[in-house]
């Protein structure tokens, strides 16, 4: 779906690029293009999403015994 901002009545062109940038800060768009501007094999895919879920659960455990 594409980002579309429009201007406001009075709005300058500065305000509205700021809108944007913001806006596709919110759609995480950014990151998404980066991580499509290379192929990354399945075999791949499948071992950072290992180890982005071993580190998402050390953190967890982490702050399971910070709080008791």
């Amino acid at each position: 779906m594409p980002t579309i901002v429009k201007a406001k009545k009075d709005e300058t062109t500065d305000s509205v690029i700021r809108r944007f940038k913001k806006r596709i800060l919110i759609d995480d768009i950014i990151n998404l293009v980066k991580k499509k501007e290379f192929y990354i094999k399945p075999a791949l895919q499948r071992k950072e999403a290992k180890k982005e879920l071993a580190k998402r659960l050390n953190r967890e455990r982490k702050m399971q015994k910070r709080m008791g």
